[in-house]
């Protein structure tokens, strides 16, 4: 009889929890072929714990690295040190990392050094310059070396990796898995209700309202700017109004408190869960952000999404039109926000558009593609035809 394919996933941030649970869930519902095992580093420690509440998943090892303040030297060492320790307990036959995360890379280096493949979902993201998004464009990057098999959200990303000789064999174009946990937590009704929520106390439904996050690395120096250019579109003839879970970062949140506390319209909470985010997101008329996932989640529920960022990994969007780049200018931002406000036909455009990262099947196809390829049967036809 056939041992079960024991596959590893491993995650620790906000961000690859939310597109790992999915996988988490695909892998479960796949025993007794494949026996899931799951490492949580806990990069983040309350965020991943209000996560894997939300997707009811129980991990196997907990890493719990977070302290305060942690370097990104920190939060690589530790998690080397405690993979090394798990890996040599659990003896995965394949281990499953996300994206570009500190957490991600440094568990696909422990991986390797214990010469156990690993798997790349949402692999062959680019921008086209290794400093942005930082860090987190270059630990993709160096992910993509370790990993054996790469599971591609896009035909684009398919590309990129082919452009570094990663063996077409190897590649494999999914989706992406964020879009698998978005709609199904935006199909939960209790998500999408009527009822009340903190967050939300103090704006009109009958207005308007933005969806902001901003908190990346390259846009602290910025901060100041993006947050008088809320305060300006605050006062838009059409009175939108503002939602920003603020980021804890100190080079955010006294920024953003200074600037727009007392701003009519404005509302800076504290970081929502990710079901509330969710339903936020599908309230709002758009989204302003510099994040990543939320260039691919919003675009699902029709949102226009204008990215306060120079460079975007996901090109896609913009092509097809859920996205626009608007940087950090204060002027960009209020002159495309006002924009999407007055203008039906520039918004229609916009959340009209085909959202080019995925249906929300991708974490099946993972699962049946790494069931194919390391248990020795035949790639079933969807998996030739992507070969």
């Amino acid at each position: 009889m056939t041992q079960p394919l024991k596959v590893m996933t491993v995650f620790g941030t906000r961000p690859d929890t939310v597109k790992m649970a999915p996988v988490v869930h695909a892998l479960t519902a796949a025993r007794p072929s494949i026996q899931p095992l799951i490492c949580v580093t806990a990069q983040h420690r309350e965020m991943l714990d209000d996560l894997l509440e939300l997707f009811e998943i129980v991990p196997d090892d907990d890493l719990d690295i977070m302290t305060a303040d942690q370097t990104l030297t920190e939060v690589t060492t530790r998690v080397l040190i405690g993979m090394e320790r798990v890996l040599t307990a659990r003896q995965p036959d394949v281990v499953l990392v996300h994206g570009d995360t500190t957490t991600s890379s440094a568990a696909a280096l422990a991986a390797f050094y214990r010469q156990i493949p690993v798997a790349h979902v949402e692999a062959g993201l680019r921008t086209a310059t290794r400093w942005e998004p930082f860090p987190e464009e270059m630990n993709r990057r160096l992910t993509g070396r370790l990993a054996s098999f790469h599971f591609a959200p896009t035909a684009r990303a398919r590309a990129n990796l082919e452009r570094e000789n990663v063996a077409g064999a190897d590649i494999f174009v999914t989706g992406n898995t964020v879009i698998d946990a978005f709609v199904e937590t935006a199909r939960r009704a209790e998500l999408i209700g009527d009822a009340p929520e903190p967050a939300w106390h103090g704006l009109d439904s009958g207005r308007p309202w933005i969806f902001v996050t901003a908190h990346r690395r390259e846009n602290h120096e910025a901060m100041p700017e993006i947050c008088r250019a809320l305060a300006e579109i605050a006062g838009l003839p059409q009175r939108p109004q503002i939602l920003w879970p603020v980021h804890p970062s100190p080079r955010v949140a006294p920024i953003a408190h200074r600037i727009l506390d007392g701003i009519a319209g404005v509302s800076l909470v504290a970081p929502l869960s990710y079901s509330a985010t969710v339903r936020s997101i599908a309230r709002c008329r758009l989204v302003l952000t510099d994040s990543g996932g939320l260039q691919e989640e919003a675009p699902c529920l029709g949102k226009p999404v204008l990215v306060m960022r120079r460079e975007t990994e996901r090109p896609e969007g913009i092509e097809a039109g859920t996205l626009k780049l608007v940087g950090s200018d204060r002027t960009a931002i209020v002159a495309q926000t006002g924009l999407l406000l007055e203008d039906e036909v520039a918004y229609a455009r916009m959340a009209r558009a085909h959202n080019p990262y995925g249906d929300g099947l991708a974490s099946g196809r993972i699962v049946g593609w790494l069931l194919a390829r390391l248990r020795g049967g035949p790639l079933p036809e969807e998996f030739r035809a992507a070969a």
